[in-house]
């Protein structure tokens, strides 16, 4: 009975190397940068941690099936490395010397991933299951809110608005102010009668007292003498 019992786990012993190596059919390569995630405070990977992973691994094939009833037993580990990497596979819990699937490997553990990444205080940069792409990461809600941010765009917009008309109106207000003195100050230099057409300053005719023009002057002075 004895012999018979040790040539079971043998043979078991031999199924499982067979399932689980790398590039096996169904299985799965992971890597954990546990030290460039909690720097000093990063934790030793030891036979505890391999156990916790094979136990989150069995919830995530249960909590993705409701039909399945895989065991921790039935998460095989192999080709462990000090840098912390190693392969793993999942066996039928019915024969346990087939695998699942990969196709439901992956399923069950993209949907228990941020679960996993919690378990080990990691996240997926730095706990990698190399044949499963990363899940996407929740969009991050921006601090103030989207209504807020647009009713103070449009606010600034009135501000300015109101900001250019007002300066532009004190302009306009001097400039019509600095027209009349203008052409006050123009009067009383030339002692003319001055007036301002599109802001320029014109000479206005006296008609009492007429206006002498110096060329018919001159031909006056050279033919008046007889």
């Amino acid at each position: 009975m004895l012999r018979v019992l040790l040539l079971t786990i043998s043979v078991l012993a031999v199924a499982h190397a067979e399932l689980c190596k790398p590039d096996a059919q169904n299985a799965f390569k992971v890597r954990l940068s546990i030290k460039t995630a909690l720097g000093d405070n990063a934790y030793a990977w030891d036979a505890n941690e391999e156990y916790l992973f094979k136990a989150m691994v069995a919830f995530a094939m249960r909590r993705y099936s409701s039909k399945s009833t895989t065991q921790i037993s039935n998460v095989l580990l192999c080709n462990m490395t000090g840098r912390v990497s190693f392969w793993f596979v999942v066996t039928d819990s019915s024969k346990n010397v087939t695998t699942v699937p990969g196709s439901e490997v992956e399923a069950a553990i993209r949907m228990n991933r941020n679960r996993i990444n919690s378990a080990f205080l990691l996240n997926d940069k730095t706990l990698q299951f190399l044949q499963i792409t990363s899940t996407l990461s929740p969009p991050v809600e921006p601090s103030t809110p989207v209504w807020l941010i647009i009713f103070g765009v449009v606010l600034c917009l009135i501000v300015a608005g109101i900001v250019f008309l007002i300066v532009g109106g004190i302009r306009k207000h001097k400039k019509k102010n600095k027209e009349p003195a203008e052409r006050e100050n123009l009067e009383e230099k030339g002692e003319v009668n001055v007036t301002v057409e599109n802001g320029i300053p014109c000479e206005v005719l006296d008609l009492k007292a007429g206006h002498i023009n110096g060329v018919f002057a001159a031909d006056d002075e050279r033919f008046t003498p007889l």
